[in-house]
């Protein structure tokens, strides 16, 4: 064994902690799929704290760290912290069998994690909308056989029916078809941006009786093209009435009422809990 399993079976312990979730499944994803196979040739240039820099060395080890890692530095497009997507992946549960659809997948590397997680039975549409990143993840999960990688905008048209849709680009508001693509049960988390200095990361499950909405930690992901920008029209939150946020809805079904704290065209955000949500 090398230094570099090493320091991915550590690695892998350190995300199941901080997962917090039961499921064993989560460490062994972890400790079996290589981030540097996602990533390039090293030495890589990894984000901390608010600098960049290289590691010194081609060493796997390197990237065994709660670091971003540069994919595309003019974009600022980089493999995000793994720490926050062993929380989130902890969050959303995934289970055999599941259907799973990721919005900006990158080059694939939180995509192969899902895809593990989701055998067998399961499978992974992945979203990428910039074309050479899209070219890179589909030989990255060649091997994959549950994934398919689209390369192309995910607010433009209709999802596929998914129990988890996993976004990786910060929205004003989810759209409507990311709502609508939700089986019940389902649950999509994702960066809700709503103004410039709000930064959450919100888990909606669907329930029979409407869409669970719950803002959990604080996050920060580069726009989503199509679904960053607001109208004249919205009614932007503050941090504040965001955080109070419990159900999301869309406005065919109700209209926005007292409740609303944010309100963003086919989609608005209320602080009415729905009656019998599951607590997850």
């Amino acid at each position: 064994m090398t230094g570099s399993d090493d320091a991915r079976k550590f690695y892998a312990k350190l995300m199941a902690a901080h997962a917090r979730s039961a499921d064993p499944r989560i460490e062994e994803v972890f400790a079996s799929v290589p981030r540097e196979a996602f990533l390039g040739p090293g030495p890589w240039t990894v984000f901390a704290g608010d600098g960049g820099f290289k590691t010194p060395t081609a060493d796997p080890s390197y990237i065994y760290q709660n670091v971003l890692v540069v994919l595309d530095a003019d974009k600022g497009i980089n493999n995000g912290e793994p720490v926050l997507h062993a929380m989130w992946i902890g969050k959303v549960e995934p289970k055999p069998g599941e259907t799973v659809t990721h919005i900006g997948a990158g080059t694939g590397y939180y995509t192969a994690l899902l895809a593990r997680l989701v055998e067998p039975g399961g499978s992974v549409t992945a979203f990428e909308i910039e074309a050479d990143l899209a070219a890179q993840a589909k030989v990255n999960l060649a091997a994959y056989g549950n994934v398919e990688v689209i390369p192309g905008d995910a607010v433009a048209g209709p999802l596929p029916p998914s129990d988890i849709i996993y976004v990786n680009a910060g929205v004003i508001a989810p759209p409507a078809t990311w709502l609508r693509a939700l089986k019940p049960g389902g649950r999509l988390i994702f960066p809700w941006r709503p103004a410039e200095r709000i930064g959450l990361a919100v888990l909606v499950t669907r329930m029979q009786a409407g869409f669970v909405c719950q803002p959990f930690m604080g996050s920060w992901f580069i726009p989503c093209v199509g679904a960053s920008l607001a109208g004249p029209e919205a009614k932007v939150p503050t941090r504040e009435r965001a955080l109070r946020t419990r159900s999301i809805w869309l406005s065919e079904d109700k209209a926005p009422d007292r409740t609303a704290t944010a309100v963003f065209g086919e989609v608005w955000f209320s602080s009415r809990a729905i009656r019998g949500e599951r607590k997850r």
